[in-house]
């Protein structure tokens, strides 16, 4: 199935794969953190995922992270 995430969700998960923390992502997107909050619960969301390890894992096995910096 094909998921259809933002540009900035997207942006969000691969720094989140690198083990980016929220404030790091704020600060690398120029966003706050609410915002990075707010983009990794959509992307949970579309993903069936709860936790950011089960999102990074999913992201790895759908081939939407492919090499962790």
């Amino acid at each position: 199935m094909f998921l259809q995430i933002t540009p900035s969700e997207r942006d969000a998960l691969e720094l989140l794969a690198n083990g980016t923390t929220t404030d790091e992502i704020a600060r690398c997107l120029g966003v706050t953190a609410s915002d990075v909050e707010a983009r990794l619960a959509a992307l949970f969301a579309k993903m069936g995922t709860a936790t950011r390890r089960d999102a990074v894992a999913a992201a790895f096995r759908r081939g939407l992270v492919l090499n962790p910096h």
